[in-house]
């Protein structure tokens, strides 16, 4: 895998997730972040945390940035990859710790919870828009993503991560799950199949232990 640097993650991003989770759409982006022990490749096998509760996948188109954030600067010019991934969250943990107002890093941040795709080229902003991208688990699609559904756009969101908190070369963003989240198991198999520009592309399986 690249080097990766920052993993920033958008929350909430499809109208149809927030509310699949009874959680209100957002205003204005909603970001956290995993630390860097967290990735995992879309092959080979991932244990996860169950022994914590119910785990549940958040497949996510994910970019990565070539150069240093600028406001002035096309999507173009600073992006230079774009990736399949999931966002595994352990959702029983994450549910006390909104019910205390606490942060999420105990629920988002674990080894294996941020899983990605080798990179490809990113399409263009325009590319991307029109792109999709399908999760199979156990050769079943649960979930299908189109970027122009998102709610706030990519450049919304690297002008908001870029603006207040810094984006820089190596840095990833997840940029939210589409609805058709739900539980996984030890024993289940996930692929990734992604449309980008003209381009097809095809990863995993990715084996839960």
């Amino acid at each position: 895998m690249e080097e990766i640097r920052n993993i920033y993650c958008v929350g909430r991003n499809y109208k149809k997730h927030a509310e699949e989770l009874g959680n209100q759409v957002p205003s204005e982006p909603l970001i956290f972040m995993k630390p860097t022990h967290a990735l995992h490749t879309t092959e080979g096998e991932v244990h996860l945390p169950f022994e914590q509760g119910e785990i549940h996948f958040e497949g996510e188109l994910v970019v990565r940035m070539r150069e240093d954030y600028h406001p002035d600067k096309p999507l173009d010019a600073m992006l230079d990859g774009i990736a399949l991934g999931i966002d595994f969250t352990a959702r029983d943990v994450q549910s006390k710790l909104k019910e205390k107002g606490h942060p999420w890093t105990m629920a988002k941040g674990f080894p294996g919870s941020a899983v990605v795709s080798r990179f490809v080229p990113f399409p263009g902003e325009e590319a991307f828009r029109e792109g999709a991208f399908s999760l199979f688990k156990n050769g079943r699609i649960v979930q299908n993503g189109y970027p122009e559904r998102m709610i706030f756009s990519l450049r919304e969101l690297i002008d908001v991560i870029g603006g207040r908190l810094g984006l820089g070369q190596g840095d990833i963003i997840f940029t939210g799950t589409p609805e058709g989240v739900g539980p996984v198991a030890r024993g289940d198999v996930f692929t990734f199949e992604m449309e980008s520009g003209s381009q097809s592309y095809a990863f995993g399986p990715l084996h839960i232990q």
